[in-house]
């Protein structure tokens, strides 16, 4: 994704949660990963002492893994900023 379209995602992103949530609030991240344990890790370790509860499902074939995180987040922006330091952090991530 360019530097432009992810900018207009993100800004879409946050009214959208503005308008959908009172905050703090739950929030569900899904991402996908390459089924490599390290990668699986980063992810982890991002969310690590924040309280989140974290699943991993792998695919069918074993190729990627489904990392699900449930989190208290305390306004849009806080959400945001998760979506980039993933994306940021971790190689051949998508975020869902």
């Amino acid at each position: 994704m360019s530097k432009e379209n992810a900018e207009a995602f993100y800004k879409k992103l946050k009214i959208k949660l503005k308008d959908t949530s009172n905050w703090p609030s739950k929030y569900l991240y899904k991402f996908i990963v390459p089924s490599i344990p390290q990668k699986i890790k980063q992810v982890e370790d991002i969310f690590d002492n924040m309280g989140a509860v974290i699943q991993t499902k792998t695919s069918s074939k074993g190729t990627y893994t489904s990392v699900s995180v449930n989190v208290i987040m305390v306004n849009p922006d806080a959400v945001i900023e998760k979506y980039k330091e993933v994306g940021n952090q971790v190689e051949g991530v998508i975020s869902l």
